[in-house]
């Protein structure tokens, strides 16, 4: 667009105006570099702080040229936080999202007929309504484009170009009344599905095979790789005989190792017989043609006699992990590494992204040095602490630093991603080294810096690999820890998952271990302890809510049960009050709720504030708990003191696990031999106390679990 034809069209705003003067920018860009009004096109990069983003940008020739005037003329306003009164900046990734959904409407405006938008009418406002009706697609959808095509009214004041001549929500249903309501309500539920159980434990497991187990041997291969692909091919002319001395000795670790020559694999490069004479030389640091010379090629055509041709061409990095007594792999291949290096990433991200509750956007900004080790007074770890930063919930697109606890798993994981990287690259989530666009990745320009950090599109591929490649090594090498599928099909891995499913976990607190190591109840300790469990996070939220569909559905199970009216304990009759109260309330009508999402509404709305545990029903009244007096947030169960509070029933499995604790002390007591007489003393004392509180709550202490049920 000529200078003259841009200020006819916009004759209240300059041409060479800056659309991001009043945004802050990205380190590295030079403001006078980046977009003016006058552009067709402009490039977003600027102010997308988040490194693991996609590149975005905004190109108004997308659009119906009769529209590109009033258009550019919102999304100026809306870059340079020129606002009408009572609206909120947004942030440049929300901005592009609305130009898409205004142009969706702009060009079904175009093809209806429409040449201006005072020319919109109340019917044709209608009609597109009910066209994205039609489209199938969700309400919040729907309404998210609605709220977009709006913008063009609420920015009428800050516009030179004319617009729509009323206020579209006089036509539109009102996104912002019940209808919008019920979907701001939806919005703030987690949708996101979890990681079935089927597929998170040998999930997890195989990335722990390879953070913990497989990473040195890969690493060790990437070192080897990266020696003979940057090393300089010494003596490049040909006829030295210094060349041959060279060869001889790669030649000769062959016939030591016993290995077969390399076979090349692909098409291109220089090769006789099949040899990959480029690997060779690569060895040999010579140049390749020198290899095929009258020199060299008669000492690989011997070599070639004496021990064959291999399958492809392998690292020499012997594999010192076994899995089964024999190696996890024969060998690393050499243009396999790449894909082998790109799995260890991908399992130190599941790694993280999991054991951590950090978002993907806080995974994918994690730094070299980022792990910080508390030590007590004998120099044992105590505490493991991440570093990062967090965009979600903050006043800044810069983000904000911000620590989470985790374990000692987890800071293994971040060492092999330090391991995988060299010191000039610092973000742990880069492409490494060994990848084919690492090197344009890493090219940094002062006036366009590319982006160097994977975005959830590229993360989403490589959890889909990962997944693909423990199933076909499980199949060719006969194990059945394969991850399974579900439904029929093969569970689909996202970013989002990982958080949403660590949160099931600690809410539903599982009595086993995963992978062997992790116990979850330990693990929301530590994490609680830290930035997951501030409110900044929502973390904690995501937990409760968990906790609250649990509880819910453990609720359900009194109701229904055929065990139903038999509490007992202090608080029994409240209970059976609360639970009769709650039962017309959500209306069970014989069964239990199935819609989680349905459930936790009505956990929302009609908590009866009863807490299942194993060893008490707590009836949680906060001025009679012993557990936390006057906090109405509710108990703290591992707190419990079940023996004097009044806030205590019991129910069937209640009275096991006291009878099945009882059984325990009988037994301990019986060989008391073996315990001091302190110890015996108050494991008696407290016997008797036990004994005396199931008696009093028509629980024989005679009784076995099972005769009780």
């Amino acid at each position: 667009m000529t200078t003259s034809a841009a200020r006819a069209l916009h004759p209240g705003i300059p041409h060479d105006a800056l659309v991001f003067a009043n945004q802050p920018l990205v380190a590295g860009y030079v403001l006078e570099s980046t977009a003016r009004f006058g552009d067709d096109k402009w490039d977003l990069s600027p102010v997308l702080h988040q490194r693991h983003q996609h590149v975005l940008s905004i190109d108004f020739t997308t659009l119906p040229i009769q529209f590109r005037a009033v258009t550019k003329e919102l999304f100026f306003a809306l870059l340079t936080n020129d606002h009408p009164q009572n609206l909120e900046p947004v942030r440049p990734v929300t901005i592009r999202g609305h130009f898409s959904k205004v142009k969706d409407f702009l060009v079904w405006a175009d093809q209806r007929g429409l040449t201006t938008l005072p020319a919109v009418t109340a019917e044709d406002l209608e009609d597109y309504s009910e066209r994205l009706t039609g489209l199938r697609s969700t309400r919040h959808d729907r309404t998210a484009k609605l709220g977009a095509v709006r913008l063009l009214w609420h920015y009428r004041t800050k516009l030179f170009a004319p617009t729509l001549p009323l206020d579209p929500i006089t036509v539109w249903a009102d996104p912002t009344s019940a209808a919008a309501r019920k979907i701001s309500s939806r919005a703030r539920e987690n949708r996101t599905h979890r990681i079935p159980e089927q597929v998170l434990a040998p999930l997890l497991t195989w990335a722990l095979r390879w953070t913990e187990e497989f990473a040195d041997d890969v690493l060790r291969a990437q070192e080897e790789y990266l020696q003979l692909r940057d090393s300089s091919l010494a003596g490049r002319g040909s006829g030295h005989t210094g060349h041959r001395d060279r060869l001889d000795k790669v030649l000769d670790h062959y016939r030591t190792t016993r290995r077969p020559l390399p076979r090349r694999t692909h098409a291109g490069g220089r090769s006789r017989l099949g040899v990959n004479v480029h690997f060779l030389a690569r060895k040999a640091q010579v140049h390749p043609s020198t290899m095929v010379g009258e020199l060299c090629w008669p000492l690989i055509e011997e070599a070639l006699d004496e021990l064959g041709l291999d399958d492809a061409t392998y690292l020499h990095t012997p594999i010192r992990t076994e899995l089964d007594g024999r190696p996890w792999v024969g060998a690393i291949g050499y243009n396999t590494i790449e894909m082998h290096v790109r799995l260890l990433q991908t399992a130190a991200y599941i790694v993280i992204a999991f054991l951590s509750g950090m978002r993907d956007s806080e995974v994918k900004h994690m730094k070299r040095g980022c792990v910080n080790v508390w030590r007590d007074e004998d120099g044992r770890a105590v505490r493991h602490r991440v570093t990062s930063q967090a965009f979600k919930g903050e006043d800044t697109p810069l983000g904000v630093e911000a620590t989470w606890i985790v374990n000692a798993t987890v800071a293994r994981a971040v060492d092999v991603l330090e391991r995988m990287h060299s010191d000039a690259h610092n973000m742990l989530f880069t492409l490494p080294a060994v990848s084919r666009g690492y090197k344009r990745s890493g090219e940094i320009s002062t006036s366009r810096p590319a982006p160097t950090v994977k975005n959830p599109t590229v993360t989403n591929r490589d959890l889909a690999e990962f997944l693909q490649w423990v199933n076909q090594y499980c199949a060719d090498h006969g194990r059945d820890d394969r991850i399974p599928d579900v439904n029929g099909q093969e569970w689909r891995l996202q970013t989002r998952q990982f958080r949403r499913t660590l949160a099931w976990f600690i809410a539903r607190q599982p009595g086993g271990t995963i992978a062997g190591a992790i116990q979850y109840r330990h693990h929301s300790v530590q994490m609680f302890e830290g930035y997951a469990g501030t409110s900044s996070s929502g973390f904690r939220h995501e937990v409760e809510a968990e906790q609250a569909i649990a509880r819910g559905e453990k609720l359900g199970d009194l109701i229904l049960s055929p065990a139903a009216g038999h509490l007992t304990g202090p608080a029994a009759a409240e209970a059976e009050s609360r639970l009769s109260a709650f039962e017309n309330d959500v209306q069970f009508l014989g069964k239990v709720i199935a819609d989680e999402k349905r459930l936790e509404r009505h956990m929302r709305r009609h908590d009866p504030h009863i807490y299942p545990g194993e060893f008490v029903t707590c009836v949680y009244n906060p001025d009679r708990a012993l557990c936390r007096r006057g906090d109405a947030d509710g108990p703290s169960l591992p707190d419990c003191q079940p023996l004097q509070c009044r806030n205590v029933a019991l129910t069937a499995e209640n009275a096991d696990a006291f009878l099945a604790w009882l059984q325990r002390m009988d037994h301990a007591l019986a060989n008391g031999v073996l315990l001091a007489p302190y110890v015996r003393d108050r494991m008696e004392q407290r016997r008797t106390e036990l004994a005396d509180f199931l008696e009093a709550n028509d629980i024989p202490a005679t009784t076995t679990p099972e005769a009780n049920r």
